[in-house]
């Protein structure tokens, strides 16, 4: 008879806490491009594991500031890159968990507020760095970090929310720009963005349903969630559909059990950490996100995340909420 499923943190922890030990594998270094990502997602799992000190803070501040770009004023994804968007988030939430936004000097706090606004274009849309690619992950990732540094402001809000607007579908979902396809992880940036904004009552009653109902539907029949129809599941979908649920309230319109079941079968019962689905190689990215959907479904004695910030709840219960 097979053991009930059960949530290993201890190994989850082990695995997380291990990342930062790799560095004669080839594997670390071609992975540099997403380094600073990576310290945020393993320091959000082990807040919501309540591990939070098993990372040095002190190391993983000196970290974050090493990857600071004067030239442009923001964050790349490590020493000597370049900034983006998505890095600078990154960054920013860290310092923000560990209550450091303090330790950017005024210079380079107004630089990096200078230069997420920099990054948005005519029609409200925002591009990751000076390349061009634009994305509605783009619009989330800048208002959410004007949002955490208390930066937001109505002329870069209302052209924001505008072309978010725009990126709604007639199923019910949202594409990373005005026509594309819907997706599930698009639809959590242009939720999120607007609930950050305090700007959810653009959407008519009507399209809340017709979202929750596209949403729910991402369920398949072994419990996990994909992105988009015909797809298979993945369990960093967890985050993507249940995060953009419970900010629409209708959180309760998901299987719990059948997708808690499918999240835990996705563990790595020997050396920890969690995988896109069964049998597959685990990583940081799919430890956090699976351990998140697991929070926001109220399971495993995890401490809760905030469905807008993907961070600590008890860290954005802190922040100014817009309009300021």
């Amino acid at each position: 008879m097979s053991q009930p499923l059960q949530l290993l943190k201890e190994k989850h922890i082990a695995y997380i806490e291990s990342l930062d030990k790799k560095q004669n594998d080839l594997e670390y270094w071609l992975s540099e491009h997403l380094r600073l990502n990576g310290v945020y997602w393993g320091l959000t799992a082990l807040y919501i594991l309540d591990a939070q000190d098993k990372f040095d803070k002190e190391q993983v501040i000196k970290f974050v500031l090493s990857c600071w770009d004067d030239k442009t004023g923001g964050f790349g994804p490590f020493h000597r890159h370049d900034a983006h968007l998505l890095s600078t988030l990154s960054g920013i939430q860290i310092l923000a968990t560990y209550e450091s936004l303090h330790r950017l000097s005024d210079e380079q706090f107004e630089k990096c507020v200078a230069f997420i606004t920099s990054n948005q274009l005519e029609d409200g849309s925002f591009q990751g760095d000076r390349f061009g690619e634009v994305d509605t992950r783009f619009v989330y990732t800048a208002l959410s970090a004007l949002s955490i540094l208390g930066k937001l402001t109505p002329e870069v809000v209302e052209p924001a929310v505008n072309f978010i607007l725009k990126c709604y579908n007639f199923d019910g979902g949202f594409g990373l720009c005005p026509g594309a396809e819907s997706h599930a992880a698009q639809s959590f940036t242009c939720l999120a963005t607007l609930a950050i904004t305090n700007s959810l009552d653009r959407l008519t009653s009507k399209q809340i349903q017709k979202i929750g109902w596209w949403l729910c539907e991402r369920q398949l029949p072994e419990g996990g969630l994909n992105g988009r129809p015909s797809k298979l599941p993945d369990v960093c979908y967890s985050w993507w559909v249940l995060s953009s649920l419970s900010i629409i309230d209708r959180l309760n319109w998901i299987n719990f059990k059948k997708l808690r079941e499918f999240i835990l079968k996705c563990q790595d019962e020997t050396q920890g950490g969690i995988s896109d689905r069964p049998d597959n190689e685990v990583d940081v990215f799919h430890t956090l996100f699976g351990l998140t959907g697991l929070s926001l479904m109220g399971f495993e004695e995890l401490k809760p995340i905030d469905p807008k910030y993907c961070m600590p709840s008890d860290i954005t219960s802190k922040f100014k909420k817009y309009p300021y």
